[in-house]
């Protein structure tokens, strides 16, 4: 009973409630990039506090678990601590760390990995290989992609993102990681969505006619895609638009349409149509050309894609006559990455025109010894398994959500000799690869790489051999 009572009394002495003011040391950065401080050993998390700094802190969210809460004055700022450059970065929280050094940043997502293989996996940090993060010489304008969500104030279209936990758009003008050309791209399409009075989608009443901007650039080849994302295939005056387009932007190379009349946070619906230009754009990486569709899952950091892709082909340490499985393929790029090094090389992506878009590059490559099917890994490798295939290698590079919990059980299944796992989510990489660890499989190194400088991703490339 005094048990009970103490421990009672330990819960209403750390009471925490909304509002309340208190000072924190911050002591590392949370997986989105947020503070991280303890007030009687609760959980404090403080976007925009760096490590080491003291701060005076106002509790804006409790739960049991932990609180949340806003600077209300550093007392002790890190010197780490810069100027953001980005005008608009505290109200667009499109990026979460331009207020840190950039050295810094490489620094706090290493330990970001770190942090999730402590919390998620039974393995001893310390004796766990995760090499420094590679970097960017230039961090900025590397972003090939661009999907701004649109809106209308008054009469001027705007296109930008969600402000953090919030549904107020932030217009984006001339952002700093996006390619210089998706700034100029987006701005003149709002205008000419402006000048036609073209109905804007809106989400709360759920109506209106466009609701998305996407523009891709091929940061080598030069090629711009506009994707304008429609509630319906008929929208008035669509034409007009596209001659528009046409005349304003004369370097758009390929003008696509898709359809998403759904009531849902996903940007791209099941049908699209191609109106004008070419129906896919190519882009470059090393000496190998891809064919880019709308829909198409393609990195959206060129230039540190080819860091990510060499460190996954020396993982994969193949000798010219290894049985390859390359699961999430997308347009086949990891694959085309590693076909000289293969025996055979064999993809899977659920998106049709994705594998329609490998097949072509492969082809287009002269590469006879590349297979792509649609459907999902689990499907189709205890199929190749049973014919008698079996993979020496399994390339996973999944959904932030992690490998497909049906995926894992059958890579552990199938017990190729190596697994390279290409993942954008320290948690859900840790998660999996503690399933992997307790069927076998050795964590070899884990390498960080800094595809989306600024905001608090980090991609990495881990190899697990088997025994």
């Amino acid at each position: 009973m005094n048990q009970d009572k103490q421990k009672k009394g330990l819960q209403q002495s750390v009471s925490i409630e909304i509002g309340q003011k208190l000072p924190l040391t911050i002591k590392r950065l949370g997986i989105n990039g947020e503070g991280v401080g303890y007030f009687k050993r609760q959980v404090v998390f403080v976007p925009g506090a760096l490590p080491n700094e003291e701060i005076v802190a106002e509790i804006t969210k409790t739960s049991p678990r932990f609180s949340e809460a806003k600077i209300v004055k550093i007392r002790t700022a890190s010197k780490e601590r810069i100027t953001p450059p980005c005008p608009i970065y505290n109200e667009c929280g499109g990026c979460q760390l331009q207020h840190l050094n950039y050295e810094a940043t490489l620094r706090e997502k290493r330990d970001i990995m770190k942090q999730a293989f402590e919390r998620h996996t039974r393995l001893t940090t310390e004796n766990l290989d995760i090499r420094e993060t590679i970097g960017m010489e230039d961090p900025w304008y590397y972003r090939n992609k661009s999907q701004l969500q649109v809106a209308k104030k008054g009469e001027k279209v705007l296109a930008g993102l969600f402000a953090m936990n919030s549904h107020e758009l932030i217009d984006l003008t001339d952002c700093m990681v996006q390619h210089p050309a998706s700034n100029r791209v987006t701005t003149v399409i709002k205008q000419i969505l402006s000048d036609f009075n073209i109905s804007i989608y809106n989400e709360r009443k759920n109506k209106g006619d466009v609701r998305t901007i996407v523009t891709r650039v091929g940061f080598e080849s030069g090629h711009i895609q506009v994707v304008l994302v429609t509630t319906k295939s008929d929208i008035p005056r669509l034409e007009a638009i596209v001659s528009e387009i046409q005349k304003r932007i004369p370097e758009v190379t390929s003008i696509i349409q898709n359809v998403n009349g759904k009531k849902t946070s996903l940007i791209f619906g099941e049908e699209t149509i191609h109106l004008e230009g070419e129906e896919v754009i190519q882009e470059v990486l090393g000496d190998i050309t891809f064919r880019l569709s709308a829909r198409a899952f393609f990195q959206l950091n060129p230039l540190q894609t080819v860091h990510l892709y060499n460190e996954v082909k020396a993982a994969a340490k193949l000798t010219g006559t290894e049985k390859v499985v390359d699961a999430y393929c997308g347009v086949g790029t990891i694959g085309l990455w590693l076909a000289k090094e293969a025996g055979e090389i064999r993809g899977m992506d659920i998106i049709e025109e994705s594998i329609m878009d490998a097949r072509r590059n492969a082809k287009e490559q002269g590469h006879q010894h590349m297979t792509y099917e649609v459907g999902k890994a689990e499907k189709w490798l205890p199929k190749w398994v049973k014919s008698g295939w079996k993979p020496d290698v399994i390339i996973v590079d999944p959904p932030r959500s992690g490998c497909d919990e049906e995926l894992l059980k059958t890579m552990i299944e199938v017990k190729p000799k190596r697994i390279v796992y290409a993942s954008c989510n320290p948690s859900t990489l840790a998660k999996d690869i503690e399933r992997l660890r307790k069927n076998g499989y050795q964590v070899k190194h884990i390498q960080p790489v800094d595809m989306f400088p600024w905001t608090a991703q980090v991609e990495s490339v881990t190899l697990l051999t088997l025994g």
